[in-house]
């Protein structure tokens, strides 16, 4: 039986990097193998792709590739990984059509909640931005904020947009407040601060 990992090799600005996952992963493994009750008459083994590009970040290209790659030449029975937003959600709906499961501790935008149709056999183990967004309308609701909410973020559009993906929850789950109006600025590095301090000012409140 075994279970395809694909994570960041090296890079450890990522929570779900391969270093910090492996050990987990090894032990987790020789832990249901020591166990035959758990898997009677299977054997547990762990195959790893790599989802980085050569600059070491998470590539939407790589992870694909290397999901199929390992489809094809070891027909695991689970998916473990990726974590970045662009590179989980194709192996997702690849996953989806082989009708195998993906376990992943990132993937937390708002649109990977449809578990209708495409993230059907998806399950994240980390927080997602909905729950975010599910906060800010309880914050709303406490302090009687009830007229307008300014959503301020930066988006450069060059990596894996955090920022856009957290304000994105916020951004879908404020609406439910009736009366509430919502406005988006992105705010860019090196920008105008006064530009948006006064944003702030005339539409924040």
């Amino acid at each position: 039986l075994t279970l395809a990992v694909v994570l960041p090799e090296r890079n450890l600005t990522y929570p779900w990097a391969w270093p910090r996952v492996g050990p987990a992963v090894r032990l987790a493994t020789a832990a249901v193998n020591a166990r035959p009750d758990l898997l009677p008459g299977f054997t547990l083994r762990w195959v790893f792709g790599n989802s980085e590009d050569q600059h070491g970040v998470c590539s939407e290209m790589a992870a694909p590739l290397v999901a199929v790659d390992l489809w094809l030449a070891h027909h695991p029975a689970a998916f473990l990984g990726p974590g970045c937003v662009y590179t989980a959600a194709p192996v997702a709906r690849f996953t989806r059509h082989w009708q195998l499961p993906l376990v992943t501790a990132g993937f937390e935008a708002h649109g990977f909640d449809d578990k209708q149709e495409q993230f059907g056999l998806t399950t994240r183990t980390g927080p997602s931005h909905r729950k975010l967004g599910e906060l800010g309308v309880q914050l709303h609701r406490r302090f009687n904020w009830t007229r307008r909410a300014l959503l301020v973020y930066w988006d450069e559009r060059v990596d894996d947009r955090p920022y856009f993906f957290a304000a994105e929850g916020l951004y879908v789950q404020l609406p439910t407040l009736r009366n509430l109006t919502v406005m988006d600025i992105v705010f860019r590095d090196g920008g105008n601060f006064s530009f948006i301090i006064q944003e702030i000012k005339n539409k924040g409140r």
